[in-house]
């Protein structure tokens, strides 16, 4: 076995003591550099997940696998990881005394990540969703002191505690049916009993409360609005893409279509997301709230490319994917900079930025009319592949919700886009970006626009990513 293709994962934990310990010995000089160790290591480990996109290994007799497919969420959730870290370092430097330590959890909520995505067995998911969750509950109520933070901390170890239970309890039932956790062998011994059906529904349930997939998504908007802005990012593209790597990859290969067709009822669930998550949307004055529930919505895109379950389907669920991780971080990146200034991410406080940081709102506007799929930038081309892959597995009703409620997304993104422009400032005093967070809107914004003028690279590594499912 090549166990240098695990080194990706070994270089992730090592990084991520070594920044804790670093802290640790060294607690004031840790202060200072945990952020740019953070990166630099970061990238180091970009490179090597990079380095190793092409190759395949099966370990452990199917328990973790290395391949294209989890290699190309490797290379995502580093990116994220990468990007939150330079956006939020303003923010982060607030914390004080526990800056380093933030930068460690955020590594290792990426090792849990990188876990899920690689894993061929239903307890090595379990492990790498646990490892990924516990970090998150911790990052959640980073600030102690603020009520929503705490708050939205005991939330979210409440509700993860309890769909967590739901999740294995639904792999318990597939475990006593099929008599392995290897999710390649399942396949073989698939039977479409009472309990079998039953294991796949509460995993189903399981794995939509990650996503946050209505009617699964009560914990999303409290827990994005209260939490810090950098792990509200982090936590609406990176964590929400680790529940799709794994949903898929247990969905296409474990539980074959012609023997269960579990299309249906995701279709379903993938609607509901959709129109909930746009019309509630639509109300909201305060940024944060707004972009969770968007964040819901695109849930509900990226769901119809597995619901589709074909090429096109599940080349626009990672397509999508990484798309996401730039025009969502883009958007949170301007709503730190405006909370870190203002205090405030109320619609109020981004009134008049456009003359107080024109770059900014030009950032906010690029990457939410990217969300809302408006040509030529990058959300059009991915709800084009996930509409396509939908609309050939004959659900053309899902294609035109999907565009329907596209429409709609326009006016609460616009309305953004007008407190920014046509809003009253209270103030006239520029807001000054840091160097780190003006190189992440850069990146946020570039990508968001390269890949919608020029899809073609990206478009060809998502499909040999996922040419293994067929």
């Amino acid at each position: 076995m090549n166990y240098t293709l695990l080194s990706t994962e070994i270089l992730t934990a090592v990084i991520g003591l070594t920044v804790l310990v670093a802290g640790l010995i060294l607690p004031e000089r840790g202060k200072k550099v945990a952020g740019t160790l953070a990166f630099l290591l970061m990238l180091v480990v970009l490179a090597v997940a990079a380095s190793h996109f092409t190759d395949q290994e099966i370990f452990f007799d199917g328990v973790y696998l290395a391949d294209a497919y989890g290699s190309f969420f490797k290379v995502l959730f580093l990116i994220a990881g990468i990007l939150v870290m330079l956006m939020g370092r303003q923010y982060i430097n607030k914390f004080t005394e526990k800056t380093t330590e933030f930068y460690a959890l955020i590594i290792l909520a990426t090792l849990g990540m990188m876990v899920m995505a690689c894993a061929g067995d239903l307890i090595t998911i379990y492990i790498g969703l646990e490892l990924m969750t516990v970090t998150f509950y911790i990052l959640t109520a980073y600030l102690l002191n603020d009520g929503p933070s705490a708050e939205a901390g005991l939330k979210y170890l409440i509700l993860g505690a309890i769909s967590s239970a739901v999740l294995l309890f639904g792999m318990s039932l597939v475990f006593a049916m099929t008599g392995t956790t290897v999710i390649r062998d399942m396949a073989a011994q698939f039977t479409a009993q009472p309990a079998m059906i039953a294991g796949i529904v509460l995993m189903m349930a399981g794995f939509a409360f990650k996503i946050s997939a209505v009617p699964f998504h009560m914990w999303a908007p409290d827990i994005y609005q209260g939490a810090p802005t950098p792990v509200t990012t982090y936590l609406a593209v990176a964590s929400k893409a680790a529940g799709f790597a794994a949903l898929v990859r247990v969905f296409m290969v474990a539980f074959p279509l012609d023997q269960f067709n579990w299309s249906l009822a995701l279709a379903v669930l993938a609607a509901l997301t959709i129109v909930v998550g746009n019309l509630v949307a639509l109300v909201q004055t305060n940024v944060k709230r707004l972009l969770a529930y968007s964040s819901i919505a695109q849930a509900g895109y990226i769901l119809v490319g597995l619901v589709a379950a074909n090429v096109y389907g599940l080349k626009g669920v990672l397509f999508y994917a990484l798309l996401y991780v730039f025009s969502n971080t883009g958007a949170f990146a301007v709503a730190t900079a405006v909370e870190v200034e203002e205090g405030s991410t109320d619609m109020e406080a981004f009134n008049g930025l456009s003359r107080r940081s024109p770059f900014m709102a030009a950032v906010m506007t690029v990457c939410l009319l990217s969300l809302a799929g408006i040509p030529p930038l990058a959300g059009f081309v991915g709800k084009f592949y996930l509409f396509s892959g939908v609309v050939q597995s004959g659900y053309l009703w899902l294609a035109f919700v999907g565009l329907l409620m596209s429409m709609i997304s326009v006016y609460y993104y616009l309305k953004v886009a007008k407190a920014m422009y046509i809003g009253p400032a209270a103030s006239e005093e520029e807001i000054t970006i840091g160097g780190a967070a003006r190189f992440a809107m850069w990146a946020c914004l570039v990508g968001t626009l390269l890949f919608g003028l020029y899809p073609a690279p990206l478009s060809q590594i998502t499909q040999f990513a996922v040419s293994l499912f067929f």
